[in-house]
């Protein structure tokens, strides 16, 4: 780091400027700790500072977490921080996986490269090996819990992926200095009965209202329920075992500090860090504010009002669900997509155990599995629900791709190509292969620009005109189309 880049990330230290929080760290060699750009802590001299991208670098430099501005708590990485995009899939996937062992030789065949290209590549963007950059993820998961919940220090360390309970001491009091019994806080935020409550950090301004509104409108009965400024939903996943666990999710604003709050039952504590992937890539966590601002503010010279600072792209739990939805929803309204949506779930959907019961939610949405094991006879068990025939067909191919693995549809994906496999598919146009890539892909790049709401939200521009209006959107072309859905609102 050059001497005029030191002291720009200090001035950004100063500034407690959030635009920087979650891409830097910075270590204090007077008190060995590092700490986010936004801690509240008394500033450090200049000369007492090192700068890192990465909290597991600053970790594999000797320094431990502060405990006032919680490094666990920073906004993950967006698609702008990432000089090389497959370092940028490892870490979502490495997110996803933490609980389990997910060998390095399997990660970089998820990736279609070698393990030693993975190394280095990664070395080269984050400063650290991908089992460092793992093992740091699991002390900061484990930090949250110990910090956040009242789960007993050997339930910390099983739901955090460490092996032994005494290897997770070991390298915690090595790595962080304390014990986790002396992290422990006495008031515990344990949620309700039967449930863990944890935040999880973004980049501020949050459009939360908006966000709410929109998976409001498109929520499934017994499945989504959004109330009392909160959204809550059935799940099922997989363990690492091949253990199928049903549960429920609540997530709400935190207020305070730049966090949302959510409160898992804990029966799904073995797949936590599956379900922490999914709730930021569900409530766009990644995103970053400024650099989209930068692109983006330019449309308010093309519709007045159209662009605010702070809007996410709405993203999926279940990225099957949401190309259900999809499929549902092509040529009806969205109220008439939710109801057939209603209708699988309880029809196949297997319901919530009693033990996990919570008012409005009755049932987990229908696997690929539940739908495939139907056969051919798909369309007569659809067909009375109110699937026609060739949206049942759509259903049962887009089923076959997930259980054959034959379309990526997780944080390794590559939009781009795996759209032209989606749009092979019978039934699957451009429009849906390109929603189903902005929801469940998370592709920050995707343009709607057959969707009648972007046309009505740019009237009169005809659709050369629109198009050519789009390319100057790039690359965060996803969250245009959502702030001109957004703009039609009330009118």
């Amino acid at each position: 780091m050059t001497e005029e880049e030191h002291r720009g990330w200090y001035a950004a230290l100063k500034a407690k400027d959030v635009r920087f929080d979650g891409r830097l760290f910075v270590g204090v060699s007077s008190t060995g700790i590092y700490c986010r750009p936004v801690c509240r802590a008394k500033l450090p001299k200049e000369e007492n500072c090192t700068f890192y991208s990465t909290a597991a670098e600053a970790e594999q430099a000797g320094y431990r977490p502060c405990l006032l501005c919680r490094p666990e708590l920073a906004p993950g990485l967006s698609v702008t921080d990432a000089k090389a995009s497959l370092a940028r899939r490892a870490v979502r996937l490495l997110e996803e996986n933490c609980q389990t062992g997910l060998s390095l030789e399997v990660l970089a065949g998820k990736l279609g490269c070698t393990d030693r290209h993975l190394r280095r590549v990664f070395a080269e963007e984050y400063h650290v090996s991908p089992v460092q950059y793992l093992q740091t993820m699991r002390l900061l998961l484990a930090k949250s819990l110990l910090t956040d919940t009242d789960l007993s220090v050997s339930d910390v360390a099983m739901t955090a992926g460490f092996g032994s309970l005494r290897r997770f001491n070991d390298l915690f009091k090595r790595r962080y200095r304390l014990s986790p019994t002396a992290l422990r806080k006495r008031a515990a935020g344990g949620g309700r009965c039967g449930s863990v409550t944890l935040s999880l950090g973004y980049r501020p301004p949050y459009r939360w209202d908006e966000m709410l509104g929109f998976l409001a409108g498109r929520a499934i009965r017994g499945v989504e329920v959004v109330r009392d400024d909160a959204y809550l939903r059935s799940v099922r996943l997989v363990s690492g075992a091949g253990e199928r666990i049903l549960g429920w999710i609540q997530v709400g604003n935190g207020g305070k500090g730049n966090v949302l709050s959510l409160t898992v039952s804990s029966n799904l504590l073995p797949v936590l860090s599956q379900v922490l992937a999914r709730i930021k890539q569900l409530f766009d966590l990644h995103c970053a504010p400024d650099a989209i601002g930068e692109v983006l503010g330019a449309m308010n010279e093309v519709r007045p009002g159209a662009f605010a600072l702070g809007i996410r792209v709405p993203g999926c739990f279940d990225a099957f669900e949401m190309c259900v939805r999809t499929v549902l929803g092509q040529q009806i309204t969205v109220k008439a997509a939710g109801t057939l949506a209603a209708r699988m779930a309880e029809d196949l959907g297997p319901p919530l155990p009693a033990s996990c019961a919570v008012e409005g939610l009755t049932h987990v949405f229908p696997a690929p599995e539940d739908i495939l094991a139907l056969g051919d006879a798909v369309q007569d068990r659809l067909g009375p629900l109110g699937v026609i025939s060739a949206r049942a067909r759509t259903i049962r191919e887009l089923a076959r791709t997930f259980a054959d693995g034959s379309i990526d549809y997780g944080p390794s994906a590559r939009p781009e190509v795996e759209t032209e496999k989606l749009m092979a598919l019978p039934g699957i146009g451009r429009w849906s292969a390109h929603y189903i890539a902005m929801r469940a892909m998370g592709w920050p790049d995707a343009f709607l620009d057959t969707d009648y709401g972007v046309k009505k939200a740019l009237e009169p521009y005809s659709p050369q005109q629109i198009r050519a209006l789009s390319e100057g959107w790039r690359p965060w072309r996803s969250y245009a189309t959502i702030a001109l859905w957004n703009s039609l609102a009330g009118t």
